[in-house]
């Protein structure tokens, strides 16, 4: 097997995303164009230091300790202080404004298998003392899917799945290689780049997330486009649940009963522990082509798109960012002029073999120019690139400067997009200006299909020095708002604890007992997460 030093692992900011050192102040005319958006804004409250943070749960107790060492050798469990608070929740806004609290919630423990039987004996210890589990990979969840809940149960343990990493096996002429689940997505593609490979799956979270967390989120990367997304290139997988273990996928195609293997992609670790994937990969691109376009409305651009997913001109990557989200990233290059101006950008980037990929690239440029689209210098696109792992980074700088920032997405048919979109902005802006809060509204479109695309949302406000409470209240309105405008509840970023309320009305009543009636299988005690993706009685 295949491994890389545990040191190449760079953890993030307990209290922030990503790696401290990169960590970055506002852009000089990002904080243009907020003063002329927002106005002033109070200065937010100051991050409490980690040891200065009281945590207002227990640890577990000794003999749970003594008993999960007994499962993973007991340096491989931690009850200290700031190992808890680092397995607290994700990284959503509301995550991160909760690090903000003088007193937090954590998990009683935080527990490291380093194999898969090491894994069934933590689950059957936390099963026999009544404690809940909650599997952690990369810690980018963003959808309530961390949070160290533990229902019925007496604690909470965190599972970090971090030693469980590696390439397990590679397959040049089948293409698929199998990965142990904690392994990082920037790892996986390391070992695959030996060997002339790559996974191609490029979600923002890439720097720091897994391929286990991928696989519980049924996550969609940038590249998407071209080579779809991490559930489809998922071919089989094991995983490891309270009442047992399963080895699923067999084969490339199969009709021996539904596919078992989709119980798992998604389930936010509600059925069990997915210790092992096997994924389809491919040669790494010899060429990356890249443009830049400009349209002069969202409508037009969205229909440019919508012939090129249709057409089948094969861009890995082809997004769409309307009036509001062009000019907030005009203004972050400094160009605030232009960011007052209207219009739409695009970036789109074709790659694979250097014989094949030009024609490809030639064949989109043709729709898009028919369908309305001028050309823009292509460095543009290759500047997206080149920064498309920063903008959390930013995130974080506007929450230190007192503005509220969020994201939220949602998918539907091309037919329904632009009423998806209208009705989720009108929500967005009725919610905020029923909290006096001043705002910006941006959105893009993320991902295409021949049958519709995904509409990814991002919210700056002025919600004051206490947001939380009135997020809810706005987030909620506009969840219901998707619902009723027929999107989908999450494209991408997953259910978790923010989203299961709504669950039901996306699935039915007869989906969620179908749910819970595997999970009564594979989770008798219902120790698996027991607050994320399935909604309570």
């Amino acid at each position: 097997m295949s491994t890389l030093p545990e040191n190449e692992r760079i953890d993030m900011r307990w209290d922030g995303w990503g790696d401290p050192a990169r960590a970055h102040g506002l852009p000089g005319g990002v904080k243009l164009l907020l003063t002329a958006v927002l106005g002033r804004v109070p200065k937010a409250p100051r991050i409490p230091r980690l040891a200065d943070v009281r945590i207002s749960t227990p640890p577990l107790a000794d003999a749970d300790l003594d008993a999960l060492a007994e499962a993973v050798g007991e340096a491989h469990v931690d009850a200290g202080h700031d190992v808890r608070l680092l397995h607290a929740g994700g990284k959503s806004t509301p995550d991160l404004l909760r690090r903000r609290e003088a007193e937090q919630v954590a998990p009683g423990a935080v527990v490291l298998p380093g194999t898969e039987g090491e894994v069934a004996a933590v689950l059957a210890v936390a099963g026999e003392r009544g404690l809940a589990v909650v599997p952690f990979g990369g810690g980018t969840a963003v959808t309530g899917g961390l949070a160290p809940d533990a229902g019925p149960h007496r604690g909470v343990v965190s599972l970090d799945l971090r030693r469980l990493t590696g390439l397990v096996a590679f397959d040049d002429v089948d293409q698929e290689a199998t990965f142990l689940a904690g392994t990082t997505a920037p790892a996986a593609e390391t070992l695959l780049a030996e060997r002339g490979f790559e996974l191609g799956h490029f979600p923002q979270s890439f720097e720091f997330a897994t391929l286990g967390g991928f696989a519980a989120m049924r996550s969609s990367g940038q590249s998407s486009a071209g080579y779809g997304r991490f559930d489809a290139m998922v071919t089989g997988l094991r995983a490891v649940t309270p009442t047992g273990a399963l080895d699923l996928g067999r084969a490339p195609g199969s009709a021996a009963g539904p596919d078992l293997v989709r119980w798992f992609l998604g389930s936010e670790g509600t059925f069990g522990v997915t210790t092992r994937l096997r994924l389809r990969v491919h040669p790494a691109p010899e060429a990356r082509l890249f443009d830049a376009w400009t349209f002069r409305s969202f409508a037009a651009g969205a229909d440019a798109l919508r012939r090129v997913a249709q057409l089948g001109t094969g861009p890995t990557v082809i997004r769409l960012s309307d009036e509001e989200e062009t000019a907030v990233s005009l203004a972050q290059v400094g160009s605030i002029g232009r960011a007052l101006t209207r219009g739409c950008s695009a970036v789109v980037l074709h790659e694979g073999p250097a014989d094949l990929t030009p024609a490809r690239r030639e064949a989109t440029t043709r729709v898009l120019r028919e369908a309305g689209g001028e050309q823009a210098d292509a460095k543009l696109a290759a500047a997206w690139d080149h920064g498309r792992f920063k903008a959390p980074y930013l995130r974080d700088a506007l929450l230190a400067h007192g503005v509220f920032c969020e994201t939220l997405e949602t998918a539907t048919t091309w037919s329904n997009l632009h009423a998806l979109k209208a009705a989720v902005t009108t929500a967005l802006a009725r919610g905020f200006a029923e909290e006096r809060a001043k705002n910006r509204i941006l959105c893009h479109i993320s991902h295409v299909y021949p049958t519709g695309a995904s509409l990814y949302f991002t919210v700056i406000a002025g919600l004051g020095p206490e947001p939380l409470e009135p997020w809810g209240r706005v987030k909620s309105q506009v969840n219901d708002t998707i619902m009723a405008a027929g999107g989908t509840i999450s494209h991408h970023h997953g259910v978790g604890t923010d989203h299961a309320p709504w669950l039901e009305h996306e699935i039915g009543s007869a989906g969620i007992r179908m749910l819970r009636a595997v999970q009564a299988e594979l989770d008798p005690a219902g120790i698996m997460n027991p607050t994320a993706l399935i909604p309570r009685p």
